[in-house]
């Protein structure tokens, strides 16, 4: 026996909000929504997906975001993605560090969540 993938990452959300959740992880991050199993969906909260990607927000009564906890995605072209963020009035960390590697930011959903965005960098 052994654990060999991860399949999903899940944030918390307030209720009601899914319409927010869209307009950032559908239209300026570029996932795709996935229909929740409709005895999830009742609950509220929205699934979305990119490659191998699940992300899941669901919906937390007593709403508190995650500022620190995260999840990293690994992205194609930081700066337009960057800017994308920007242009929508979602709040960008350029001073995220370095990391061995990777250009990355740190970006804050609808809801405060703390998302990583990361690039590969071709090694020297």
């Amino acid at each position: 026996m052994r654990v060999y993938a991860l399949d999903h990452v899940q944030l918390a959300m307030p209720r009601g909000l899914e319409d927010q959740a869209r307009s950032f992880y559908r239209d300026v991050l570029g996932l795709t929504e996935i229909t929740k199993p409709p005895g999830l969906a009742k609950r509220g909260g929205v699934w979305f997906s990119g490659g191998d990607l699940h992300l899941h927000l669901g919906v937390e009564e007593d709403f508190r975001p995650a500022r620190k906890a995260h999840p990293a995605l690994l992205v194609e072209d930081l700066a337009e993605l960057v800017a994308l963020c920007e242009s929508a009035g979602y709040e960008v960390a350029h001073d995220a560090g370095d990391l061995h590697g990777y250009n990355h930011v740190y970006v804050t959903d609808p809801f405060g969540n703390r998302v990583e965005l990361m690039e590969r960098v071709a090694a020297p």
